[in-house]
């Protein structure tokens, strides 16, 4: 191993403050210099406060001068916006046409499968007017950063998680906005928060074909969208209209999710449509895409997700969705986390 991949391997370990990830995992470290024994660091100041700057300084200088070879540390900042940081491998939008389906269960339940399984995961909800997202995860409060970023706050999983209720004085007000201010903060949620390095940025987009699912396809480089709808039949006649929106775009389709799926009654466990016969076949089939899983209705994960703690949640059925969701992905043998 080099110096370099030595020093890189160090600072690991120093977290960054209202964020608790790595300086790499953030990519806030943009050079490394050593000759001598003397290393000079740069390290950008998106979304660092003068205060979080001073301690990182000091707690990168203390981890490096550790190592072997090295009598001199000197570590300097360089201006930087959390746009040019963000290395993202996979966006992947997930959206319906109508409401009420559970698109941001979906997203929460893809976000959570993923970081189990070792990927850095981060979830922006676009739903502006209607999110959910931090209330499943028991995340509130207000975000650290500075003018120059905003850092998302984590879940228990390591799942980084931007919403606009984390912004709001109370979770429960009302956002009364117009079409192109919801756009230009979903804009924002891209451009202005430091999500550093990510293997999958999941995007809870608000039901319907208006401005804010436009605004995510024309925005974001997306690997692609999953389409969730539940087994009413009207229901699946409005989401084929977020399938064609989709198409129209020229966003591959990655699969659909057929969610409130069944209920199994827990003496017998004979499976009980509740909403009518399933349509994953039909919808799976008009949108030329796998049927990714079909999600029971389940009283534990209701109450789970109203209480914040969605994450202690699992069961055979998102097993199987997770590893339908993975072979579903574009390039996902080179990006496999063992």
């Amino acid at each position: 191993m080099s110096t370099e991949e030595q020093i890189r391997d160090k600072l690991e370990d120093v977290l960054v403050p209202g964020s608790m990830r790595s300086l790499n995992k953030l990519n806030l470290v943009r050079s490394i210099a050593f000759a001598n024994g003397k290393v000079d660091i740069a390290i950008a100041t998106a979304a660092l406060s003068p205060h979080s700057q001073e301690w990182l300084k000091a707690r990168a200088s203390d981890v490096v001068k550790g190592l072997p070879k090295i009598k001199q540390v000197n570590i300097d900042f360089v201006d930087s916006q959390p746009k040019e940081l963000n290395e993202v491998k996979h966006i992947v939008a997930i959206m319906s046409g109508k409401g009420g389906v559970g698109k941001s269960l979906v997203t929460s339940l893809i976000g959570i499968s993923l970081a189990r399984r070792g990927y850095d995961v981060g979830i922006l909800d676009a739903d502006i007017t209607g999110p959910s997202i931090p209330r499943m995860f028991g995340i509130s409060g207000r975000p650290a950063g500075s003018e120059t970023g905003i850092l998302p706050p984590l879940s228990h999983l390591g799942i980084g998680i931007m919403s606009i209720n984390l912004l709001l004085p109370n979770e429960d007000d009302a956002v009364i906005w117009r079409g192109p201010i919801i756009a230009k903060t979903i804009t924002q949620f891209w451009e202005n928060v430091l999500w550093g390095k990510l293997d999958y940025l999941l995007v809870d987009l608000p039901p319907g074909t208006a401005d804010a699912p436009l605004t995510v396809m024309q925005s974001l480089p997306l690997s692609g969208v999953v389409i969730v709808f539940s087994p009413q039949e009207l229901a699946a006649m409005v989401v084929k209209k977020a399938m064609q929106m989709a198409k129209k775009m020229g966003v591959p389709i990655l699969g659909v999710v057929e969610n409130m799926s069944y209920f199994l009654l827990p003496d017998s466990g004979k499976k009980i449509e509740l909403f009518g016969k399933s349509k994953g076949q039909e919808m799976a089939k008009a949108a030329a895409a796998p049927l990714l899983g079909q999600i029971p209705i389940d009283p534990q994960l209701a109450q789970l997700c109203d209480e914040g703690h969605i994450e202690r949640y699992d069961s055979k059925e998102l097993t199987s969705f997770a590893a339908a969701f993975l072979k579903a992905m574009p390039g996902k043998a080179s990006d496999m986390v063992t």
